[in-house]
């Protein structure tokens, strides 16, 4: 890495950026992100990496700070590479979620959102944490350290529950002779440590509402103990009631119990094995037969198994979201309803786009604070299927596409286009003003004087070009002409 480069002309901090840096300009427009910074802040920095677009820096002096910054409450705060918003008032960090969550969808998926993003705040933004995972070594115990495989030794940590936190202050007077990774659990008074590469076979199990739900060792687990009871509450009033509802990345059944009672038939996908063990023993304990458990990845599963056309979608994947496979088949059960929990705005922004694009609409936009004193981000959508992609289908006279609201062809409302003609027909919507689904190349604007709704369908010698409006944008694709072209 090049020297550092010191930056004489103070930096004002104007943002926070997904991840959690603070976001200002150098002197010269230059883009910069500063650690542990704080919107307001004006400091001295020195960048430490440079590149076309934008640069890193590096606090060198706070020469005034803003008005959210705060005492961190850990001693090894900034070294330890678990929390990075100990500096930030916890209201102000809420905010910032909010708006992250916000410019992903606006700026990635290119909607707008139906109103403003839900915030749900954990009771208490520290003592919230109930499940860990520490790391042994040499007689010391502690977390990595920030962008490092080393360790950074502790006794204590703030944001444990206090039964974990006196777990590991205890571990940390006598530390275990095995070195490695380390689980560390609480529920209800009771607390457990566990070797992870031990596979211990006990189950450890926590009460959430009406249910119980155990999981094993290294097993995924939602950890803010304090706000997981409100999170399963608020998925199940999403995903509401009805017949059939498909689960996918079901984990150990922390929402499946509940959508169990809700629906009639309930089939969950999991591809972890010692997850799908937990979910099959919290079922039989349960005494829930109405649940089809299948194990698998989602995309090899929903591509060689029609589980018939449910009436709900709850899904909860791991960060990179959905594989295009999977949303490409997700798409084509035509659900009523998708609800989305989602770890990182990006991926979701970027789904929600593809899914916008295959006729589903945006309702309701929720940031769960399941970790403060992080940047890490929880955030619940609702989205609803748009009639409005049938509608052009039918007027269009094509096979609606993966995703549409048909099964079969209908015969045209309108003659199919001479060469290098449109055809204009209406369609029950308002005129979309943002283009989707195409690059810069094919950009199609709407008319300038446009009806309440329309539906274009163009074609040249060798291409055809579909354009459907739905409330709040523009949609379009391309296929050869002598293809049907698929309406987003």
């Amino acid at each position: 890495m090049p020297d550092a480069e010191k930056i004489d002309a103070p930096v004002v901090i104007t943002g926070l950026a997904a991840g959690g840096d603070g976001v200002g300009r150098l002197a010269d427009g230059c883009v910069v992100f500063v650690p542990f910074s704080v919107p307001g802040d004006q400091l001295r920095i020195r960048v430490v990496e440079r590149r076309k677009r934008f640069a890193r820096g590096e606090i060198e002096e706070i020469l005034e700070p803003g008005e959210a910054r705060t005492e961190p409450r850990c001693a090894v705060f900034g070294e330890c590479g678990g929390c990075a918003w100990q500096h930030l008032e916890h209201q102000a960090q809420l905010a910032a979620k909010a708006q992250i969550i916000a410019d992903s969808i606006g700026r990635i998926a290119g909607l707008a959102l139906p109103g403003e993003v839900i915030l749900t705040p954990s009771p208490s933004a520290y003592g919230y944490r109930a499940r860990t995972r520490v790391l042994v070594e040499g007689g010391r115990v502690g977390y990595r350290k920030k962008h490092s495989h080393r360790l950074c030794a502790i006794s204590t940590c703030p944001i444990l529950t206090p039964e974990l936190d006196a777990l590991l202050a205890e571990i940390a007077k006598g530390p275990p002779l095995a070195d490695g990774e380390w689980e560390l659990c609480s529920a209800g008074g009771r607390v457990r440590s566990v070797r992870l590469s031990e596979h211990a076979g006990d189950r450890f199990s926590l009460d959430v509402g009406p249910d119980r739900v155990a999981f094993s060792a290294g097993v995924f687990a939602q950890s803010n103990g304090l706000l997981i009871e409100t999170l399963v509450e608020h998925v199940l009033a999403a995903a509401g009631r009805g017949g059939q509802l498909l689960e996918l990345f079901c984990g150990t059944g922390l929402f499946t119990l509940g959508l169990a009672r809700n629906f009639d038939v309930v089939v969950a996908i999991e591809s972890s094995a010692s997850a799908v063990a937990d979910l099959r023993a919290n079922l039989r304990a349960a005494g829930r037969d109405n649940v089809e458990v299948v194990e698998g990845r989602v995309e090899e599963v929903l591509a060689t198994r029609d589980p018939h056309r449910p009436a709900v979608v709850v899904l909860d994947p791991p960060r990179p979201g959905l594989a295009p496979s999977a949303i490409e088949r997700l798409v084509a059960l035509e659900a009523g309803r998708i609800v989305y929990l989602s770890c990182d705005p990006a991926t979701l922004a970027r789904d929600l786009g593809i899914l916008s694009d295959h006729g589903y609409v945006l309702q309701r936009v929720e940031c769960i604070d399941l970790f403060p004193q992080t940047p890490h981000i929880e955030t619940l959508v609702t989205l609803e299927a748009d009639p409005a992609v049938s509608d052009a289908s039918v007027l269009l006279g094509r096979e609606a596409p993966v995703g549409g609201r048909l099964s079969k062809p209908r015969p045209a409302a309108c003659p199919t286009a001479p060469a290098r003609t449109v055809e204009t027909v209406h369609i029950p919507s308002l005129p979309g003003t943002r283009r989707a689904g195409c690059s810069a190349s094919t950009r199609v604007e709407p008319p300038a004087d446009p009806s309440p709704g329309h539906a274009v369908f163009s074609t040249s010698k060798d291409r055809a070009t579909a354009v459907c409006s739905r409330p709040g944008r523009v949609s379009c694709c391309r296929a050869p002409a002598s293809g049907s072209p698929r309406l987003p």
